[in-house]
């Protein structure tokens, strides 16, 4: 398990660690962790790039040396065992290869991997996760054992989960994988009264946040911040080419469509997606004109609904989704029970009692109404602190 993880993140990925049979033996060897540990760290190179695929790495060991590695890197491209396989040529014959996810076994962009590594003649084929999607769920595996390759599953599957919540979620729940980033001062308050809040942390988190928009396939805001701070929502890595990562798409939510067709979003790289519950004409033609999707979406309490937001989205083939909001529509996340993990980025400053909170969360009027928290990290950014956390749906909200 990765230490870093807090229990209940262990639970949720291990529950799509298991949906279809584990294989093979129930220890590994050293040299299985080793191998799997370097297959998994190839797969992190694909963090910001395979969307709406999965990260997966793999690596090909024949007597005791590896003769071929390879990570998926682009949605589209070769999966990261066609790359091995063309690494290691003649070599891959009798070796075993180490993949932290399932081989695909369905014909999309690019063939089956399966099929490639019989082709190969691989003799063990160790896999760290199954693969959740429908298309897969076990296919790949039950095809190389019925060619004769030796299967095993489960090694490091914690890690390789945590490396693709949001697909795996999408392909488990339905829905992405939902973080919710919010930026506050020592005494929990993220802007002032006027709604100034630019800026509360300082640099290493502002580009710490950065990696968090890159890694993700969507970044969600409601009217209310786009009113108030006319944000871009882009990506901007100095350390990386635009190459390197992709734009994610940009999802505001606004009810009764006041965006304005001069939001800087607008003028952005990439793609913005207004979902909305009005029927409104002309300011829906105005939005499309200035290059914006507009999307009528179901009601809810006090918007559009969330849930039908979520479906939405997972539709789109959107893993993970990070909500960079105020406190309305952090605190009906919240109600909703959609926020996965909170990013929340503590600076050493004060704002007094007259500034805003972080979540907007009514009906809370007593200590047994209290929502529970699970911290999974914290860490120092810069002069900031960074508090990973999960909340406890255990206890309804009101």
């Amino acid at each position: 398990m990765n230490p870093n993880m807090h229990a209940s993140a262990q639970r949720l990925l291990l529950g799509f660690a298991t949906l279809t049979p584990t294989y093979g033996r129930v220890m590994f060897t050293s040299d299985d962790h080793r191998y799997m540990a370097r297959a998994l760290h190839l797969a992190e190179r694909g963090l910001f790039t395979t969307d709406p695929n999965p990260r997966v790495g793999c690596v090909l060991v024949r007597d005791g040396a590896i003769v071929g590695e390879g990570w998926h890197e682009r949605a589209g491209e070769p999966h990261a065992e066609i790359h091995a396989l063309r690494e290691a040529g003649e070599r891959a014959r009798g070796a075993t290869a180490y993949v932290t996810l399932e081989p695909c076994c369905h014909h999309g962009r690019t063939p089956p991997c399966s099929e490639a590594l019989i082709a190969a003649d691989v003799a063990r084929v160790v896999v760290a996760l199954q693969d959740p999607n429908p298309r897969v769920a076990g296919g790949g595996l039950a095809q190389l054992q019925a060619a004769g390759v030796e299967i095993e599953s489960g090694l490091l599957a914690a890690e390789s989960a945590a490396l693709n919540p949001g697909f795996l979620s999408r392909m488990r729940r339905n829905r992405p994988y939902v973080r919710c980033k919010l930026a506050m001062s020592l005494d929990g308050r993220t802007a002032m009264a006027s709604g100034e809040s630019q800026w509360i942390t300082g640099a290493h988190a502002r580009a710490d946040v950065q990696r968090l928009r890159a890694r993700s396939s969507a970044i969600l805001t409601g009217i209310g911040t786009v009113l108030a701070d006319d944000p871009s929502l882009t990506v901007r890595l100095d350390e990386h080419g635009p190459e390197d990562f992709r734009q994610p798409l940009r999802v505001v939510l606004d009810t009764q469509l006041r965006m304005p067709a001069t939001a800087k979003l607008l003028t952005q790289p990439g793609k913005t997606l207004v979902l909305t519950a009005s029927d409104a004409a002309v300011p829906r033609a105005a939005l499309e004109q200035a290059g914006a999707e507009v999307l009528r979406v179901p009601t809810g309490e006090g918007g559009v609904d969330l849930a039908a937001v979520m479906q939405t989205l997972a539709a789109r083939e959107i893993n993970e989704v990070l909500v960079e909001c105020g406190a309305v529509l952090a605190g009906g996340f919240l109600q909703a029970g959609l926020i996965d993990e909170l990013i929340v980025y503590v600076a050493p400053v004060l704002l007094g009692d007259g500034a805003r909170g972080l979540f907007h969360l009514p009906g809370l009027e007593r200590m047994a109404q209290k929502r529970g928290l699970e911290i999974r990290d914290i860490r120092k950014v810069g002069e900031d602190w960074r508090i990973t956390a999960a909340p406890d749906y255990t206890s309804p909200l009101p």
